[in-house]
């Protein structure tokens, strides 16, 4: 039987220039299995494809055939711009031919850098700005190339890389590292030492962060572009020369950052564009150069399904290509740990981390990005090894550590320890989220502390704090340490928790009788619980007032004495520091030592750091070890033998583990017996019940309009309130367009428990469907409830509403709703269209489906002024014009069409039809 691939490839050679849609309908075969096989042969050089869209396929005999229209089209909705040349492909032009956007995005950058380079006689210094992670540093490595190969560098001379910012607070530093010093120069300057420009003489100086030279280094680097000349510090006179082509980099506004007598003397300022401003064509393309580079060091196929590549290009914010890259390593990280034993690594929205995911929901609230970038995709993006040839000698954003190596290694190591795969993944995972944050941020990526928080607390209980440390400095009058709100905000997560799950703790003597010495801090600290008991709506128990007391009495400022010390240990070559680097930051800890241990590390070596660590952090109160496997904790007998210290272990840390040692090592009282005690049963802050019933998840109702704003807004406001009556945090309301339905509501279910659903279609997920008359006709409260008993939704404590009132809601509805309709003007043709579609008989419930009505036409009416219509898909269209009999509802559409001078179109035709079919149905 011919096999399905070897049948592709016959249909190519026998119809040249076929698409992906050609082949899949021809030989009956899904559209997913027709992509992978025909790029699988491209792969192994059996066919050719174009560079077009839609991408066309041919063997190599046959001509390519351009598929797109070369006139311009300047309707954006319909426009796709041919892509350019993938940096995937083999080149053999210059340097900046294999960049992607060197024809596009980035085409003025190239042309400003090649004359940069090739000015006689010595060619141009310039400046590159752009913002954090859109590849300056990258830019300049291109340059420093493509001088080079045109020979106006000679090949043995150096790229010298210096970043400005490594010693802004110390210009005399900064200027001997830059122009080299004499003997004697300062102290400590032993010997003649040359600078970074003598270094680069013949070659180019890049100087990073540039905007952080301080003015007299600016004075003296725009002499040296003047004349040529310069002096080492200790030097008098301008004796020594270099031919040098200086490169800077900034974030900032060259000229509100730097000396206008120093911006006047580069002559060429290249802008690199943020990745949002990138066509779509290129977003993409970077996306699969950034996968190829991790497919490459795994030399495995990686495959990524199409939401997995939406969630990629919504999840790029500030960090531009440099979050991005960091964004694949995490995920080709992640995908590699829980698919290591296969052949290819398929990687799909179960191996993205929450904040990565997000991205897809941030991608679908962009309309003209989703449909910009609609075009471009496919079902999945099939990567495999060895398909990018080298780009750049120098990635700034390169790894110095094989990340791949170091996950199976651990796994290995852990698996020897007899833990189960589940345990494994989990201890990884938080390796590989510490070792690229710590990497990215020792290269310029900052994360904001109270981002960070939210990884461990829930959102409302850092909000909670915030007021907590209000009330605090309104009741006390004393200084408290900058990270109260994170110790407050882990403190709190860490008792709710408690709470919700029904455990509960004894006060310890100690605290008790320490809180009787700080009376006035009691006190607020009863009020802090009665504030947490009120946003929580929990029953917190009076010993807990106890602990907020010495939580309050020990983050004064001066409180740093005495505390129990945290010794972090993990293997890796840097998993220890950076989990304790985390929690510094979080809680501005002196107390914590971390030990590093590559895997090839000795025992004895293992030994010996440990017990240095303990001696070094030990203040007189003990010491808690905390280990990422069990067989390290057989040092603990024998570090406390040699060092005389009390210590106690806790084997298989974790970050939230670290970060809870830390936080109560912190309070006053504590031993180290009892701070070993407190831990073991530590499982995570998790996210706080926000209520005293048990809520295992979040739920939603969701609100289906057009748009997802206007009337989806009005009907959110309207159910929204009877919930915060009832303080029902835990369910929201969720507005969608109708027309992001299918590519939402799947994001949605996985953060939500849909618990109903209402607007002009019911979207079919499984939940109960009500029309939005019930919320307009009934008590929104009178809904609520018996949508919460699941009882039927009767016809009780109607709101009787008559036609004036009707009407004037319509009126009042639309005024807050619309921009361009006139209210005023088009009720009339629009009520009588109502009263000709809908059956009145008089019922308070028909005239709130004439509201309902009333609106959804005056955004249908407003779409048209906009030229946006809502879109409905072939099969749904020809569904509706076989089964729609409603003459009725046609004929006043036609009659309003001739009044208003308007055209409404099938797609429209469809949604009035579907809210009047919802109607009858709930009837009936």
């Amino acid at each position: 039987m011919e096999r399905r691939i070897d049948r592709i490839y016959r249909f190519v050679s026998e119809n040249a220039n076929v698409t992906t849609k050609d082949v899949a309908d021809s030989l009956d075969i899904q559209r997913t299995n027709a992509s992978k096989d025909l790029n699988l042969l491209v792969k192994e050089g059996q066919l050719n494809k174009s560079e077009g869209r839609p991408v066309r396929y041919f063997v190599s005999t046959q001509s390519v055939e351009v598929s797109f229209d070369p006139e311009p089209v300047h309707d954006k909705a319909t426009k796709i711009e041919p892509p350019e040349k993938k940096i995937l492909n083999h080149n053999t032009g210059n340097v900046f031919t294999q960049i992607i956007g060197s024809t596009g995005s980035m085409r003025n950058a190239v042309e400003q850098a090649k004359a940069a380079i090739l000015y006689p006689p010595r060619g141009l210094n310039c400046l590159i700005t752009g913002p954090t992670g859109s590849g300056k540093t990258f830019f300049a490595h291109a340059m420093f190339q493509f001088a080079q190969t045109e020979g106006t560098i000679k090949s043995d001379c150096e790229l010298v890389v210096f970043n400005c910012a490594d010693y802004a607070n110390n210009p005399e530093l900064l200027m001997s590292h830059l122009f080299g010093y004499e003997k004697g120069a300062f102290t400590g300057a032993d010997t003649d030492k040359d600078g970074l420009i003598q270094q680069a003489d013949g070659g180019m100086l890049f100087l990073d962060e540039i905007h952080r030279l301080p003015p007299e280094g600016q004075e003296m680097i725009f002499y040296f572009m003047d004349h040529g000349t310069y002096s080492r510090l200790g030097e008098t006179g301008k004796n020594r020369f270099a031919n040098v082509r200086i490169v800077g980099a900034t974030t900032e506004d060259p000229h509100s950052s730097l000396l206008d007598t120093f911006v006047r003397r580069i002559p060429i300022n290249i802008q690199m564009p943020a990745f949002s401003s990138r066509p779509a064509a290129e977003q993409l393309d970077l996306v699969r150069v950034m996968v190829a580079m991790e497919a490459n060091r795994i030399q495995r196929k990686i495959t990524l399904t199409e939401d997995v590549v939406k969630a990629l290009l919504g999840s790029v914010s500030y960090g531009n290509v440099g979050q991005l890259k960091s964004n694949v390593q995490l995920i080709c990280a992640r995908g590699f740990m829980n698919h290591m034993m296969q052949e290819e690594i398929p990687i799909t929205l179960n191996d993205l981390t929450e904040g990565i995911k997000a991205g897809l929901v941030q991608l679908s609230a962009d309309r003209i990005k989703t449909t910009d970038i609609s075009p471009y995709l496919e079902p999945e993006m099939v990567v495999t090894p060895n398909e990018i040839d080298e780009l750049i000698k120098t990635d700034t954003y390169e790894l110095p550590y094989n990340l791949y190596d170091i996950i199976g290694d651990k796994a290995a190591l852990l698996k020897t320890e007899g833990l189960d795969q589940e345990t494994i993944n989990h201890f990884i995972s938080t390796d590989i989220n510490v070792h690229l944050k710590s990497f990215y941020k020792d290269h310029g990526f900052t994360f904001d502390t109270e981002t960070r928080l939210t990884e461990f607390v829930d959102k409302h209980v850092i909000d909670t704090s915030n007021k907590i440390a209000a009330l605090v400095g309104e009741r006390l009058e004393t200084h408290f340490q900058q990270n109260f709100i994170y110790a407050m905000s882990l403190h709190i997560s860490s008792f709710l928790k408690k709470i919700h799950v029904g455990e509960t703790r004894e006060t310890n003597d100690n605290i008790r009788e320490m809180a009787k010495d700080y009376p006035t801090e009691f006190a607020v600290a009863r009020e802090i619980r009665r504030l947490v008991e009120q946003e929580f709506q929990v029953i917190i128990p009076e010993s807990e007032d106890y602990y907020l007391t010495v939580l309050l009495v020990s983050l004064r400022e001066d409180q740093s004495s005495g505390k129990i010390g945290v010794v972090v240990a993990a293997h890796g070559n840097s998993t220890a520091s950076s989990m304790a680097q985390v929690v510094r930051e979080l809680l501005d800890v002196t107390n914590i030592n971390a030990v590093d241990m590559p895997l090839d590390m000795h025992p004895r070596v293992a030994y010996e750091k440990m017990r240095e660590a303990v001696t070094q952090i030990d203040d007189g109160s003990g010491v808690l070890i905390m280990v990422d496997m069990g067989s390290l904790a057989t040092f603990n007998e024998e570090i406390r033998k040699d060092t005389g210290v009390e210590v106690r272990t806790l084997d298989m840390v974790t970050t939230p583990l670290l970060i809870e040692a830390a936080r109560k090592s912190s309070v006053l009282g504590s031993g180290v017996d009892e701070l070993y005690e407190s831990l073991q049963g530590f499982r995570g802050y998790g996210h706080v019940s926000q209520e005293n019933e048990e809520v295992s998840e979040k739920q939603a109702i969701l609100a289906v309009c057009a748009s997802g704003e206007g009337t989806a807004q009005r009907l959110k406001e309207i159910i929204e309130r009877p919930l915060k009556q009832r303080n029902l945090k835990h369910i929201e309301v969720l507005t969608l367009a109708v027309g992001d339905i299918k590519t939402k509501v799947p994001v949605f279910k996985e953060e939500y428990k849909i618990i109903a659903t209402t607007g002009i279609v019911d979207p079919k997920v499984g939940a109960p469907y009500i029309p939005m008359e019930k919320f307009i006709n009934q008590k929104a409260e009178q809904v609520i409830d018996e949508l919460l008993l699941e009882n039927d939704l009767a016809d009780q404590g109607e709101v009787v509403l008559d036609a004036k009132q009707a009407r004037e809601l319509c009126v009042k509805f639309m005024e807050e709703s619309f921009t361009f309709v006139n209210p005023s003007k088009i009720i009339e043709p629009l009520w009588h269209l109502a009263t000709t579609v809908i059956e009145n008989n008089g019922n308070s419930s028909d005239y709130a489906l004439m509201v309902n009505f009333v609106m959804h036409m005056a955004g249908t009416i407003e779409r048209g002024i906009l030229q946006q219509p809502l879109k409905v898909d072939e099969e749904s269209k020809k569904i509706y014009q076989k089964v729609t009999d409603n003459k009725v509802m046609n004929r006043g559409l036609n009659e309003l069409e001739s009044q208003l001078r308007i055209s409404i179109p099938t797609s429209e035709r469809y949604y009035i039809y579907q809210l009047l079919k919802n109607h009858e149905e709930v009837i009936a």
